[in-house]
């Protein structure tokens, strides 16, 4: 695509005319500048606009450059412009130090790795030079505000502002009446970090049968439930509160419905109801179970099993494992500022070239405590800062090289740096600093394999290289997956923590999508997998660094597809990574990560009681030598002795009925293919989430006085609460609440 730049002149020709007089200095123009890519004109004002081009209130431009074309797509760019919102705010607006023509020429860097040119990115310092100029500074800077910034300065076709992958995904976008965001400064965050908006569910009061047949249809694939009431109900009234519960949990992967039988005969009839309270269940628009009676465990059991059928959730998500449960917003960065004059001496006759000093000024002025910080930090020449180090990198001394290093992994903290190192042509600069082949990365000097792992994690910063990094096949992950090894590294648990925090900001991109019910974006190499497991296992010094490998791969191994044969579930498996952890929680040196070991060493939320006693059935029915299955080193079970595996199970831990229903049901659970097979692994699986169930029903049901009294009164035929209830009136009521059979 063609990168063009709009020059305007905001004195309409008056500086021209008059600057020599009025000043003593030629200038041409006043400009003000945009930049026009794939048909859209962006530029900075109030805010960041997206504009037709030629449509906002400056008319048409004096000229037009031809910066170049890009190789980047449109999602890429929106991506990067959104990134330098929280830097171009309209309070950031300053007409001499922070303006359209710096926002120009940041997008420019970006999108063709050249400068604007500098008639116009020197014009501020030329009239700042002249006393005229120093004088008037702050007149002239609100005279142009409201030439930039007023309601009719941003007028004109705006473009709508594209939705990033991420946002398509959770339909979030955000467009303002200028096309972008306006927000405060932010850390960075993960693009997928954030979820969408929540929708929770409702339960739909329907009273006409095309409404509810209209329902029934819509949730043919998922599942629903229609609760039977009246409005005289005593027992109904037990169920309200659960069933509006059960409906905010569920969401969309249910619906549930609530009818009063004294307002809906219609429907009644349809379906035989005569009494109240009365449950229906359907899955895949299909009646699947029907009860009747106030069984609150039974409802909330029924409707999350059917919840689990028709759109079954990862045996994981019902651990207790509050460490890995939600989505993760912010990437580990290290933002510490080093002594700046201390690195630029490491370098010695290096540092004097013109791009490493602009590096160092950009840094100082990114880093000031005054002075507005990322916003009037301007960018460094980041194509010829590419040059130089692609001249002289390999010939700085090894010692020293951590220097330049660590200046970049700084620069990288501001999105912009980031943004530009992913997308250079060929990765140059990275290519060249993340290439280190002198016997690998285990065998660098300490200082440069931290300060490497620490500009990797900086680069997180922006949501264009975590765009990139999670394409299916992507040469910028190949580069850090190549530095697995100083997972391993022996001599410093400070560079085994950073690149444990490298593999975790990695990680932590599927993660996000699997808490969000989505695929993995990519599959991380086995290198780094086993490099982390190995890294996990025989550390016996550091608590911080054990800490920080822990959380890594408990982000590869939370909510894994098919865990048990994952070759991340292998890996731990063959070095016995879940004794080796129940061990390291008795170690002293190890003191204060119990929480963490605990999480990590979790299955499926069973004791070890339970899973032997789970065992025990299995292997009643096992068959070692299934074909197709030669892998399962536990063997499987037929599909039809997969129910009397179950039973034996339920006769055990009391996990509910033998009907053949309940028998029918876990088949159609482990098998719904229809394979004639199943695994170790997911029985235990589901044999984990009845003990939960089962659980759950045996919990106390807190149930108000309102209620209680409502029922005495229906017993009693409303002889008053005082009056009490006799012993046959009592059972009545229970055997109609389904209580008593």
């Amino acid at each position: 695509m063609d990168v063009e730049l709009y020059v305007y002149d905001l004195s309409g020709g008056l500086a021209r005319q008059y600057s020599q007089a009025l000043i003593g200095q030629h200038i041409d123009a006043v400009y003000h500048t945009a930049i026009v890519v794939n048909n859209i004109e962006f530029f900075f004002g109030q805010g960041i606009h997206r504009k037709i081009p030629g449509s906002t209130h400056h008319g048409r431009p004096i000229k037009i450059v031809n910066l170049g074309k890009t190789h980047l797509n449109p999602e890429t760019i929106e991506e990067y412009v959104q990134s330098l919102e929280p830097v171009y705010t309209p309070e950031s607006y300053d007409l001499f130090l922070h303006n359209c023509n710096n926002f120009s020429q940041d997008l420019s860097l970006f999108l063709v790795g050249k400068s604007i040119p500098e008639e116009i990115t020197s014009l501020p310092e030329t009239f700042l030079r002249t006393p005229i100029g120093q004088m008037l500074r702050g007149q002239i800077d609100q005279s142009m505000r409201t030439m930039v910034q007023a309601p009719d300065a941003v007028s004109g076709t705006n473009v709508p502002r594209r939705p990033t992958a991420h946002e398509a995904v959770n339909n979030v976008a955000k467009p303002t009446a200028n096309g972008s965001v306006m927000q405060p400064f932010q850390p960075a965050e993960f693009s997928n970090g954030c979820p969408p908006p929540h929708q929770p569910g409702q339960v739909w009061n329907i009273s006409e049968l095309s409404v509810l047949s209209k329902l029934l249809k819509q949730a043919e694939g998922t599942c629903a439930a229609i609760f039977f009431t009246s409005s005289t109900c005593a027992p109904c009234k037990i169920c309200y509160a659960p069933y509006d519960e059960l409906a905010k949990e569920a969401g969309s992967k249910a619906t549930l419905i609530k009818v009063d039988i004294s307002h809906a005969y219609e429907i009644c009839s349809r379906y035989g109801v005569r009494a109240t309270p009365t449950f229906m269940t359907f899955v895949n628009g299909q009646k699947y179970e029907e009860w009747s009676g106030a069984d609150v465990s039974r409802l909330r059991g029924s409707v999350q099993m059917l919840v689990q059928m028709t759109q079954p959730s990862h045996a994981h998500f019902r651990l207790k494992t509050p460490g890995f449960h939600g989505l993760i917003r912010k990437p580990i960065m290290y933002t510490k500022i080093p002594p700046l004059d201390k690195l630029a001496a490491k370098l010695g006759p290096f540092a004097q070239d013109s791009s490493i000093r602009d590096l160092i000024a950009f840094i100082s002025a990114h880093t000031a405590s005054s002075g507005g910080g990322a916003a009037n930090a301007a960018l460094p020449n980041l194509p010829s800062l590419s040059t130089y180090l692609s001249t002289i990198y390999k010939t700085i001394p090894l010692a020293s090289r951590f220097a330049l290093v660590d200046l970049i992994r700084v620069a990288a903290i501001d999105s912009r740096v980031s943004s530009f190192l992913a997308t250079e042509p060929s990765l140059r600069t990275l290519s060249i600093l993340l290439a280190h082949t002198d016997g690998g990365w285990g065998s660098a000097p300490f200082q440069l394999r931290l300060v490497t792992c620490q500009l990797v994690c900086n680069l997180f910063s922006s949501p264009v290289f975590q765009d990139l990094v999670s394409q299916p096949s992507s040469t910028l992950r190949t580069y850090l997956e190549s530095m697995s090894d100083c997972l391993i590294a022996p001599d410093n648990a400070n560079a085994r923590s950073t690149a444990a925090a490298l593999s975790y900001n990695l990680a932590a991109i599927n993660h996000n999508e699997r808490v969000q019910g989505r695929p993995d974006k990519f599959d991380i190499s086995e290198d780094v997998e086993a490099a982390l497991a190995s890294a996990v296992f025989n550390e016996h010094e550091s608590k911080e660094s054990l800490r920080s490998q822990l959380l890594a791969l408990g982000l590869l191994l939370y909510a894994v597809k098919q865990p048990r044969e994952s070759t991340v579930w292998q890996l731990c498996e063959s070095l016995e990574l879940n004794e080796c952890l129940k061990t390291k929680a008795k170690d002293p040196v190890f003191k204060g990560s119990e929480g963490v070991l605990r999480e990590v060493s979790k299955d499926n939320g069973i004791s070890a009681g339970e899973e032997a006693e789970i065992k025990s059935a299995w292997s009643l029915f096992k068959v070692d030598d299934a074909e197709g299955y030669e892998d399962q080193k536990e063997g499987v079970i037929e599909t039809e002795n997969a129910g009397g595996g179950a039973a034996t199970k339920h006769s055990a831990q009391g996990l509910g009925t033998k009907s053949k229903q309940d028998l029918d049901e876990f088949v159609e659970i482990l098998d719904p293919e229809g394979d004639g097979y199943v695994t170790y692994a997911h029985f235990v699986e589901l044999c984990a989430l009845q003990l939960k169930n089962k659980s759950d029903e045996t919990r106390d049901e807190e149930v108000g006085d309102d209620v209680l009294k409502a029922m005495i009164l229906e017993a009693n035929g409303g002889q008053g609460v005082a009056r009490g209830v006799d012993v046959q009136h009592f059972r009545e009521v229970m055997m109609r609440a389904g209580v008593f059979e």
